[in-house]
C-alpha cells in the first residue's frame, strides 16, 4: 500500500497518500458516530484535533503518528526513532504535534509540515504515558511505571518531577486540568486523585476503598469526574470538599470503565471495556446515564473538540472515531 511517510528529523520522503478506507458508521440512540479503520494498525489510539481539523493520533506499536483527514479518509504516517512506542499525541495552537514516548523515556515535538522532530528526555518519569497542556507553556504528564507526575516546559526543554506517594506505587495514569491550572491525576495503584498546583505543591484526595482510579475529567463547574476501574463506577469529587458521589456504569460490577471526558454541555462519556465495549453517556444535572450503544473495541482515551461538538477516540481494534455530542434531531 502506498503512503506519505516521514523518515528523519530533517528530511520527508513523499509518497502518494493511502487511499481513504472504509467507514464504519451508525446512528446509536440517535447519536452520529463514525469509526475509520486505520489500515497500517499497530495499535492507533489517542486521537487529537488539529487546528486546521486534521486529527493526529497515536500508533503505539506501530511507532509512528498518524494524521486521518476526516473529510477524506485520508492518512499520512510520521516515521518516529526506533522504540518510541508513543502512547499519547497532543498538538498545539500551532499544529504542533507532542508525543509520549512511553518506552524511550522521552517527550517528542513534531512538525508535520516538514516531518521535522526534537525530543525531550524526560529523566526518572522514564515512561511518560498521558499528557496535557497548561496554557502557560508547558506540558503536564504522567509517567504510570515510573510512578511520577512530570511538568515538561516547551521552551527549555527542562522538567520538574513529583513522587506523589513516596515509596508507594501510585502508577499516575489519566489527568486533567482545571480553570485555574490545578492538575488532578488519577493513581490508578490506588483509589486516589491528586491535586498538584502550578507551584509544584500538591494533596491526596482518596475515593471509595477497594476503587482503582483510572482517568479523569475536569468540568467546567470545577468538580473531578473520574472511572473506578476495579468497582465499575463513575464518580464525582469536589476538591473544595473532598466528598465524592458515585454512580454503577450501566454494564455494572464487571463494565471496567476505562476513559472519560466532558463535552461541552458538561455531560460525561465513558467507555465500558469490560465483556462488552460499550459507550455509555451520564447528564450530572438529571444524574441519569443518556447514552449507551456498542463500539468495535476498547477505548481508553478521548478528546472533546468544542469547534465541531465532537468526541474523539481510538480503539484496540485498529479504528479511529468519533461522535457527534449533540443527538439528532427527527
Amino acid at each position: 500500500m502506498n503512503r506519505l511517510v516521514l523518515f528523519t528529523a530533517a528530511a520527508a520522503l513523499a509518497a502518494p497518500l493511502a487511499p481513504p478506507s472504509p467507514v464504519l458508521a451508525q446512528a446509536a440512540n440517535n447519536f452520529d458516530m463514525k469509526e475509520w479503520p486505520i489500515e497500517r494498525g499497530g495499535r492507533s489510539r489517542d486521537p487529537y484535533v488539529a487546528p486546521d481539523g486534521k486529527v493526529f493520533f497515536a500508533g503505539q506499536q506501530g511507532n509512528y503518528v498518524g494524521r486521518l483527514d476526516p473529510a477524506s479518509g485520508e492518512v499520512r504516517y510520521y516515521e518516529l526513532e526506533e522504540s518510541t512506542n508513543p502512547h499519547t499525541v497532543i498538538v498545539d495552537d500551532q499544529g504542533i504535534v507532542w508525543y509520549a514516548g512511553n518506552r524511550n523515556g522521552r517527550i517528542g515535538r513534531l512538525n508535520p509540515v516538514n516531518g521535522e522532530l526534537k525530543t525531550f528526555p524526560t529523566g526518572e518519569a522514564r515512561d511518560p504515558h498521558t499528557m496535557h497542556f497548561d496554557g502557560k507553556g508547558n506540558i503536564w504528564f504522567s509517567s504510570q511505571g515510573a510512578s511520577r507526575i512530570g511538568r515538561l516546559n516547551m521552551a527549555t526543554g527542562k522538567v520538574d518531577i513529583i513522587n506523589p506517594l513516596g515509596e508507594q506505587r501510585a502508577n499516575p495514569y489519566g489527568l486533567d486540568l482545571d480553570k485555574d491550572g490545578r492538575l488532578f491525576v488519577s493513581l490508578f495503584a490506588t483509589n486516589n486523585i491528586a491535586m498538584v498546583t502550578p507551584d509544584m505543591q500538591f494533596k491526596i484526595f482518596p475515593t471509595a476503598e477497594g476503587g482503582r482510579v483510572r482517568r479523569n475529567a475536569v468540568t467546567a463547574d470545577g468538580m473531578v469526574w473520574y472511572v473506578d476501574y476495579a468497582r465499575g463506577y463513575v464518580g464525582r469529587l469536589d476538591p473544595n470538599t473532598g466528598q465524592t458521589k458515585e454512580w454503577m456504569s450501566p454494564g455494572g460490577a464487571q463494565s471496567r470503565p476505562y476513559a472519560i471526558t466532558a463535552d461541552g454541555d458538561g455531560r460525561l462519556w465513558v467507555s465500558e471495556t469490560g465483556a462488552e465495549k460499550k459507550l455509555v453517556g451520564f447528564d450530572p444535572k438529571t444524574e441519569k446515564f443518556f447514552a449507551n450503544f456498542p463500539v468495535s473495541h476498547n477505548i481508553r482515551h478521548m478528546m472533546f473538540d468544542p469547534k465541531t461538538n465532537t468526541m474523539w477516540f481510538g480503539t484496540d481494534s485498529n479504528t479511529i472515531g468519533r461522535v457527534v455530542t449533540r443527538q439528532i434531531v427527527q
